[in-house]
C-alpha cells in the first residue's frame, strides 16, 4: 500500500539552527511528542509521559545543552518558507568494543516530521542532508532510535539502509516481572 503524498510546492530547504532559533522547533516537538503518545500508550504502566508543555520545556533544555558543542546540528527543513521537519544530531565518541564504528558516531536525536508530510521526502531529505554533513566530518555511522510499536517508521529507516543494532527494555522499579 502506498501512502498518501502531501506535495510540497517547492524543493526542501535546509537550515541550520542556533541556539538562539530553538524556538522554531516547539510546534513540530510537540507534534512529534503527540504521535509518540499516541503510537505506544501500552507504555504507560512503566514510562508515564508527561504533558506536550512539559516535554517541550524538557527538550528544548537538552537542545540548548546539545548545542553548547559546535559538532551538533539543528536541521530544519523548509517547504515554501514554511518548517516541515527537523533533525537534531549530536556527535559522541566511539568506545571501542566489539564493533569497529569508527572514532565517533552520529546520533539523530530527534527527526520529527509532521504525518501530513509522510511519504513527501522530508524525512529522507533530512537523513540525507544529514549524511552529507557528518560524512564531511569524517563520521562513517549515524544511529537513531525509534519506538518499537511503529513498524511504520521501523520500514522507514529500513528503507533508508539503517539496521537493528541493539534493543533497548524498560521496567519500573518494583514493577512485575519474572523472578529468577
Amino acid at each position: 500500500m502506498t501512502k498518501p503524498r502531501t506535495p510540497l510546492s517547492d524543493v526542501l530547504r535546509f537550515r541550520y539552527l542556533g541556539p538562539y532559533e530553538i524556538e522554531e522547533l516547539a510546534e513540530l516537538w510537540m507534534t512529534l511528542h503527540e504521535q509518540h503518545t499516541s503510537i505506544a500508550p501500552h507504555l504507560e504502566d512503566i514510562v508515564t509521559s508527561v504533558s506536550p508543555d512539559e516535554s517541550w520545556r524538557r527538550r528544548r533544555s537538552q537542545y540548548l545543552s546539545w548545542l553548547a558543542d559546535p559538532d551538533t546540528l539543528a536541521v530544519l527543513a523548509e517547504s515554501s518558507g514554511e518548517p516541515v521537519g527537523y533533525a537534531m544530531v549530536t556527535i559522541r565518541d566511539n568506545p571501542k568494543g566489539s564493533w569497529d564504528r569508527g572514532d565517533r558516531v552520529a546520533v539523530v536525536q530527534t527527526l520529527s516530521v509532521p504525518s501530513e508530510y509522510a511519504g513527501a521526502g522530508v524525512r529522507s531529505g533530512l537523513l540525507e542532508e544529514v549524511r552529507r554533513q557528518v560524512g564531511a566530518m569524517g563520521i562513517r555511522e549515524i544511529e537513531l532510535t525509534a519506538l518499537a510499536t511503529s513498524s511504520d517508521d521501523i520500514r522507514f529507516f529500513e528503507q533508508e539502509g539503517f539496521r537493528p543494532f541493539v534493543t533497548t527494555m524498560v521496567c519500573r522499579i518494583g514493577g512485575v516481572g519474572a523472578h529468577d
